[in-house]
Formats: structure tokens, C-alpha cells, sequence
């Protein structure tokens, strides 16, 4: 296949084949190698033309389903006839109920011996997600009463934190009951803030991708 003169269309063709064999064969089992020969003849050359490493091809797998976690928290954010409170345990449904999330636990990367995507998973949480996203639904719920909290900022770190890392399998390598027990923690946490957002329907769920995960290991 003839190199493709929109750039953009090749890092889309590139980041579908990766994508697809981290689901398949799992980051740490798939080569670029490997990548290479599922591209239809696109060479070595034009991978590393937009990409240094295969960490950075998985960056940009990664970003990609973030834009569409983003869409959703901004959807939400922004949904009129909810209070704040609402939104917040909307959040947590929508997130947790996408076909995506199955896909990302398949892949089931070891995020915790990889310094590098952990920090991005970081720094998006910590920056993106907690002030643009989770703070202003905070402050929505003290406005209309349904959130009392003093620290709007700081609590919105606290759960996205909590939530996106803690609780997250792929970064603590942690079992099916390892992480049903920190929902259980992060639960009570909430519910002492007056924030009763999760409930068993979301706890089983989240039991359901710990399991993907664990068998895709």
C-alpha cells in the first residue's frame, strides 16, 4: 500500500490496527513489529514518522477513548433538570456502562510499570478531568443544595483521583475482590460526604471488568 498523502489518515490507520491488537494480543504481547504487518504494506518508516515508540502509539490509542470520556463528562456537566449531586451519580453510570470500558480492561496494559502512561493517566485526571469536568458539577450541587462541601476543588480531586487511580486494577495489578473491597471504602467515603452517587448496580459492574481484566492478564 502507497503511503497516504494525509498524514492524518495515516496516524488514524495506525492507531485502528494498534488498537485493535492491544485488545487482541495485549500491549506488552504486541510488537510494532507486529503493528507493521497488519498495516497493508504501510513501512517502518512511516510509523516512526509520527510516532517514537510504541508507548507513544498507546498515548494515542489512550487519548482517543479520553476525547470520548471527555464528550460524555461535558454532556453531563452541562445537562440541564439535574442537580448536582445527580450528575455526579450520572457519571459514575455512564462512564462505567460504555462498551469502551471492556475494551480498555481486554487490552489490560500493566499501567504500573509503565512510569510514563501512568503519568499522563495522572496528569489527565489531575488536570483536565477534576477541574473542567467534576469541580463545576461540585459547585453546581452547593448552589442548588444538593452538595455541601467547603472545598469544591479539592473534593473534585479527591474522587476523580480516588476513582480513575485507586480503584483502577490495570495500575495495582489488584484481584476481583482487591478491588471490589476499595469500591466498598470509596463508597462509604462518599456516602460520608452525603454523596450516596454509587450503588450495587455500580459495584457489579465494576466487578465485571476487574474479571476481564484478570483473565486477559
Amino acid at each position: 500500500m502507497a503511503r497516504n498523502k494525509h498524514p492524518e489518515e495515516t496516524v488514524s490507520l495506525i492507531l485502528d490496527v494498534a488498537g485493535r491488537l492491544f485488545m487482541e494480543k495485549g500491549y506488552e504481547y504486541t510488537s510494532i513489529q507486529d503493528i507493521i504487518d497488519n498495516l497493508g504494506g504501510l513501512s517502518k518508516g512511516a510509523i516512526y514518522h509520527h510516532f517514537r515508540s510504541k508507548e507513544d502509539i498507546l498515548l494515542a490509542v489512550t487519548d482517543r477513548m479520553t476525547e470520548e470520556s471527555n464528550r460524555m463528562l461535558e454532556a453531563i456537566r452541562d445537562r440541564q433538570g439535574l442537580s448536582g449531586k445527580e450528575k455526579l451519580k450520572a457519571i459514575f453510570k455512564e462512564s462505567i456502562s460504555r462498551p469502551v470500558q471492556e475494551d480498555m480492561f481486554s487490552t489490560a496494559p500493566s499501567l504500573g510499570s509503565n512510569p510514563r502512561l501512568l503519568y499522563s493517566i495522572f496528569k489527565e485526571t489531575m488536570m483536565v478531568a477534576a477541574p473542567d469536568y467534576i469541580q463545576p458539577i461540585i459547585e453546581q450541587g452547593i448552589a442548588d443544595g444538593s452538595i455541601c462541601a467547603e472545598h469544591p476543588k479539592e473534593l473534585a480531586e479527591v474522587i476523580i483521583l480516588v476513582a480513575n487511580i485507586w480503584m483502577n486494577p490495570m495500575i495495582f495489578g489488584d484481584s476481583v475482590d482487591e478491588v471490589f473491597g476499595k469500591f466498598m471504602v470509596f463508597r462509604q467515603m462518599m456516602e460520608g460526604f452525603g454523596l450516596d452517587i454509587v450503588d450495587d448496580e455500580i459495584a457489579e459492574r465494576l466487578r465485571e471488568l476487574a474479571v476481564i481484566y484478570q483473565k486477559n492478564r
